[in-house]
């Protein structure tokens, strides 16, 4: 998946449209994969299809909680993904 990919799915997800908001997605997608990777989550993973809706819920997260603060939700999905990648 591209990156335009995952930001347009983001963007679907969250019911955001224009571009006016493309540089901040961008940058909560980046730490959001990267909190992915320090985890463990396979980067073959992270950058499929499979992963758009836990990377959505953690730009979600970010967006709307401004605390820097993961839902459960999101911590949990993680996990689960780290373990599918089978380390």
């Amino acid at each position: 998946m591209t990156d335009t990919e995952l930001l347009n799915a983001v963007k679907t997800a969250l019911n955001i449209t224009g571009t006016y908001q493309d540089e901040t997605l961008n940058v909560y997608i980046a730490d959001v994969k990267n909190f992915m990777s320090d985890s463990g989550v396979s980067d073959d993973l992270i950058n499929s299809s499979v992963s758009v809706g836990v990377i959505a819920r953690g730009v979600s997260d970010l967006w709307n909680y401004g605390s820097a603060k993961f839902s459960d939700y999101f911590i949990q999905r993680v996990i689960q993904l780290k373990y599918k990648g089978g380390e």
